[in-house]
């Protein structure tokens, strides 16, 4: 689990086929000694383990689903990435809860320099759409972000200086494609409202949670 507060940049060294996947090498901005073999670390928000580690630099194995869903299948040598490791129960959560698993790409639509801020939009498919609000959060490339205005299409963003600073949206451009992570409360609300089977055991009875009762108290 991830906050998708980035820790720091580093730089893909080697990208390779290994078996049905793909073995990156990446070499990080920040010392990894308190890092081991087997530690998870969110690599452009697709969480991935540690599989070799040699100071700065780590390796990690991309799976078939992964390289599918992500824009890693794609990542070449000399590529900057956002890294972030896996969030400790002690830290403060300063972002939102970021699973690292990819639910599928977005393309920059447009950047809006406003001096120190940068407004960027952002093109998605509906089934990912589904999933953001006004005001809610999404992870863009592993980035805990606040949706300024979203519909069935796109979403948009405001980057502050600092964001834009320590992490790769300060050097995108229009036409780039991006990981997102839909906020994984939405899933889980949606899951319960809906169900995803037809058949439920007998013991099992109706919540009373549903579109009408959430419309009535006001969440809708």
């Amino acid at each position: 689990m991830f906050t998708g507060i980035i820790e720091t940049m580093g730089s893909v060294v080697t990208a390779r086929p290994a078996a049905a996947g793909s073995r990156m090498t990446i070499r990080a901005d920040m010392d990894l000694t308190s890092t081991k073999i087997g530690d998870s670390i969110a690599v452009n928000g697709a969480c991935l383990t540690a599989v070799e580690l040699s100071g700065s630099v780590f390796a990690v194995d991309i799976s078939p689903e992964t390289l599918t869903k992500s824009t890693l299948g794609d990542t070449k040598p000399g590529t900057r990435v956002n890294l972030e490791r896996a969030m400790r129960l002690s830290d403060r959560l300063d972002g939102h809860l970021v699973s690292g698993h990819i639910d599928g790409q977005g393309k920059i639509t447009y950047i809006k320099d406003l001096g120190s801020i940068l407004v960027i939009g952002f093109s998605i498919e509906e089934a990912l759409a589904r999933y953001m609000i006004k005001k809610g959060s999404v992870a863009v490339d592993g980035i805990s972000l606040t949706i300024n205005k979203c519909d069935n299409h796109g979403f948009e963003v405001t980057i502050i200086p600092h964001t834009g600073k320590i992490t790769t949206l300060g050097i995108k451009k229009a036409g780039d494609f991006v990981n997102i992570e839909t906020d994984i409360i939405g899933k889980y609300v949606e899951k319960f409202i809906t169900g995803n089977s037809s058949e439920k055991p007998d013991h099992m009875e109706k919540s009373g949670i549903d579109m009408e009762m959430l419309v009535k108290t006001g969440f809708l």
